[in-house]
């Protein structure tokens, strides 16, 4: 199932960033040849009017064949409907929309999330009947150490006879410290799965209290709150601006380390390791991978616009470049900055899965 979704999640996010750049192409004049989802080998292929449709055999990118993006390739037949002889704002237009598909459709996911309804942690005074007790932290060596899932939704606590039916971190606590030698058995769901563990309390886990007893978990009480139609759009734009600020900096300081040469990339995941996070947010529910799916395409957003070359943000760079000199830029060289630029893009994406493979080993 989680290859199903990830599959799912990666063909959105490429279906919507290619058709900005299919439908603006399209829009201002160009000729589009072939709109493609994967990279071929090309399995089938469908003919609709001058543009071929394709679905290919690597499912890890897509692209739109635009006429003439590559200048030695025009005939004289359509030449003044070739990507390079449109004026240059229609090309950055092409260029950028791309990335414009990418942050309005994590627009769109954020203010459908408000609407669906979005949790929050709420305080045991103020939390209503429906608030969830969710893990957010399990300590490594506590009795729970990899039995009690994060972002899990504790149902119910059961020692011997005695049944714990209100569940906040007061009473939790309050029922771990009052079973002592017990064992007791956790019930708790992740997405759609139950599951009970046991466990008995131990002392020594809570530094700042030794003696007393524990199970090493963490837990936040969870209330979900639905918005109306004009308050979502408000936090959807809201956070989509903040999100993308924080990814921004967050690059940025990457890049900086990086050339500094304390760069951390223990956070920084690949085809696997995303392929792992949306398995983790799949299981947690729906609204869990709307927002996760948002996150992603913000990130795609945000490094495609990067002005390096194979990038959408390296050819908007040789526009503007061309903007400014008042000439075509020697396609030949275009050509050899485009093709190192993605043998450099492969081999990161290899050495970041390389340590996804490292990381699950």
């Amino acid at each position: 199932m989680t290859a199903l979704i990830f599959i799912a999640v990666l063909f959105l996010l490429i279906l919507v960033h290619e058709w900005g750049h299919f439908i603006t192409a399209k829009k201002t004049g160009m000729r589009v040849d072939e709109f493609g989802i994967g990279f071929p080998p090309k399995l089938f292929g469908i003919k609709r009017g001058e543009t071929e449709y394709t679905l290919n055999a690597l499912p890890i990118g897509g692209f739109v064949r635009i006429y003439g993006e590559d200048p030695t390739q025009v005939d004289n037949d359509d030449a003044e409907r070739s990507f390079a002889a449109r004026p240059r704002w229609a090309q950055a237009v092409v260029l950028i929309a791309g990335v414009v598909m990418n942050i309005l459709l994590a627009w769109f996911l954020f203010a459908a999330v408000f609407m669906i309804g979005v949790p929050g942690v709420v305080g045991e005074a103020n939390a209503g009947p429906e608030a969830d007790l969710r893990v957010v932290a399990v300590l490594p060596d506590s009795p729970l150490s990899g039995a009690l899932p994060m972002n899990s939704e504790i149902v119910g606590m059961r020692a011997g006879d005695t049944t714990l039916e209100k569940l906040t971190p007061s009473a939790l606590g309050d029922f771990v410290r009052a079973h002592e030698t017990e064992s007791i058995e956790i019930s708790y769901t992740l997405g759609e799965e139950r599951e009970v563990v046991s466990v008995t309390p131990v002392r020594g886990l809570i530094e700042d209290a030794p003696d007393q007893l524990a199970i090493g978990v963490s837990s936040v009480l969870v209330e979900t709150t639905q918005y109306g139609f004009i308050e979502a759009i408000k936090r959807a734009t809201t956070q989509t601006i903040n999100a993308l600020v924080l990814i921004v900096t967050s690059i940025a300081g990457l890049l900086y380390h990086t050339v500094a040469g304390s760069a951390d990339f223990s956070q920084v995941a690949g085809p696997i390791g995303i392929y792992n996070l949306v398995g983790d947010a799949a299981a947690v529910g729906l609204v869990s991978l709307m927002m996760f799916t948002a996150i992603i395409s913000l990130n795609l957003a945000v490094i495609n616009l990067f002005p390096f070359p194979a990038l959408d943000g390296g050819r908007l760079l040789f526009v503007g470049i061309e903007s400014i000199i008042r000439r075509p830029i020697d396609p030949i060289w275009t050509a050899r900055l485009n093709l190192v630029g993605f043998i450099l893009l492969i081999t990161l994406m290899l050495a970041v899965t390389y340590k996804d493979i490292l990381d699950l080993l």
